[in-house]
């Protein structure tokens, strides 16, 4: 480690990793990297009951396929270990018997049941049930009982603990900072006790990611914002244990296509898009990932990376390292941003524009559609033709089967649609003998031959582009049409055009 920059992501394990999620793993990687620090992942699998045990095979194998690459983990492993909180238990117990000892935390022994049923009381009436500083007396914790009834309740293990957020002996208003929103002013008497440590004997989030951050010497906490409410109760730990907080920064929701509301994960069924970076498996339904649909993982890197991140100029497309260089707490927004799919697909094409052709050439010397049409010195020439007109990496050799391709049937139908005329006809014929007289092909002399054919015979250019293709590909529409004759080749196209007269000849 050559400085204090340390950046975690933590996720939970019960269930995939979300790209909302990915983003935040990003966001730290870039951070850590830019800064020159390290980068951390920490399992927190506190909630047993929600806990899948496909989830962390997941989030690794999605951030090993984005590049995102830990310097600590519970695989790798690190001075700050271990690093899932299932295997930290001990950690947790020290610091609660801490609290309690400071009067900071205190053992709750009130049934779930009783406490529902005050909820729903207060709900009728219009109020909010909050557990505080107003009510706790009231209630059965060991504030209230006798260190032998409260011993009772703890020896049964029947029992929570609760972090006390605020008593009239305590100032009311604390600030609190974040990187991306400022300081924040809140007042304490609106929060409720929250519970630390439940039943089970394990932490709940707030004191184990507190504990954690401290002892792994995190410097900086990057989440998202669903965790600001949480942030005061996270600064009074920090105070109540006598620790420096780490930096703060949450970061603006990603928000659904339309614009309204954060994007979940059932919105991939409801818009039809991918919500995952690799696919999820669950009984009787598959999700299919960015990486099974044929997106580059570079492309999704740089398209998550600007869903809440502005570079500060005109620049969309980033590699990793780009990215590393560039990043900043800084530049995230406070707003929301929303997901937008064509922009990902966007991203997704001119990240194949950059990927090397050599394993696409190979394949494409194998496939006889190809090799027959034009001479294998062009394959690289047509390939990266074929890179500009696709989504995805996958569509590359068959879209330049479709470039090259030659088919009777289409010369018949769209001969027939686009109305050729004698007058084409003839300027095709005059064409070929043309065509027939030079050595070399070059695409700019051949456009201003045909041209000045079309020009002298007073038949607009459209048609006759028009015309032209069709007769050379039976297609409609295709790339810039002088390109392709380029890679054809000669002979390849005056056989083709004549050809094409006999088909429209018969």
């Amino acid at each position: 480690m050559s400085n204090n920059i340390r950046l975690r992501f933590a996720p939970s394990p019960t269930g995939p990793l979300h790209i909302g999620g990915l983003r935040t793993a990003l966001y730290n990687y870039l951070i850590s990297k830019n800064l020159g620090g390290d980068f951390i992942i920490r399992i927190e699998d506190t909630d047993s009951n929600r806990f899948n045990k496909n989830a962390e095979k997941h989030i690794m194998e999605s951030l090993e396929w984005c590049g995102i690459i830990p310097d600590e983990s519970p695989t790798i492993g690190g001075p700050f270990g271990p690093y899932r909180q299932s295997e930290r238990k001990d950690f947790y117990s020290k610091m609660i018997d801490d609290l309690i000892d400071k009067g900071d935390a205190y053992y709750a022994f009130d049934q779930t049941n009783e406490l529902d049923e005050l909820r729903k009381a207060s709900e009728k009436s219009g109020e909010t049930f909050i557990y505080n500083w107003e009510n706790r007396m009231n209630f059965k914790n060991s504030l209230t009982l006798s260190k032998d009834e409260s011993k009772s309740y703890i020896d049964k293990g029947d029992y929570v603990i609760r972090y006390k957020t605020y008593d009239e002996k305590q100032g009311s208003e604390i600030t609190v900072s974040d990187e991306i929103r400022g300081n924040i002013k809140i007042n304490l008497k609106l929060l409720d006790d929250k519970i630390i440590f439940k039943k089970d004997g394990m932490p709940t989030y707030h004191l184990a990611n507190v504990v954690d951050d401290h002892d792994m010497k995190i410097s900086h906490v990057v989440r998202g914002e669903e965790w600001l409410p949480s942030l005061p109760l996270h600064y009074l730990l920090y105070k109540s244990f006598n620790w420096e907080p780490p930096k703060f920064a949450h970061l603006p929701l990603i928000l659904k296509p339309s614009g309204k509301g954060k994007l979940s994960k059932r919105d991939g069924e409801k818009y039809g898009i991918p919500v995952y970076p690799i696919s999820w498996k669950e009984p009787g339904i598959e999700f299919k990932g960015f990486k099974e649909i044929g997106f580059e993982s570079t492309a999704l890197v740089n398209f998550i990376s600007l869903i809440g991140w502005n570079p500060g100029d005109e620049k969309e497309v980033f590699s990793l390292d780009e990215l590393i260089n560039q990043f900043s707490i800084e530049r995230i927004i406070k707003g929301g941003a929303k997901y937008d799919y064509d922009k990902a697909l966007w991203f997704n094409q001119e990240h194949i524009k950059k990927i090397s052709t050599d394993k696409i050439t190979v394949r494409a010397l194998n496939e006889s559609d190809i090799t027959k049409e034009i001479n294998v010195k062009k394959i690289d020439y047509l390939i990266s033709l074929a890179k500009d007109r696709v989504n995805f990496q996958m569509e590359i050799l068959n879209e330049c089967k479709k470039i090259i391709c030659y088919d009777k049937k289409e010369i018949r139908s769209n001969s027939k649609e686009i109305k050729l005329t004698e007058n084409i006809l003839v300027i095709i014929e005059d064409f070929i003998k043309k065509l027939e007289q030079i050595d070399n092909i070059n695409p700019n002399k051949l456009k201003e031959i045909y041209f000045d054919m079309l020009k002298n015979n007073d038949v607009k250019i459209g048609q006759g582009m028009k015309s032209l293709r069709v007769l050379l590909t039976g297609k409609t529409s295709g790339p810039d049409l002088f390109t392709l004759t380029e890679i054809l080749g000669k002979d390849k196209i005056v056989i083709r055009l004549k050809k094409s007269m006999n088909i429209i000849n018969d």
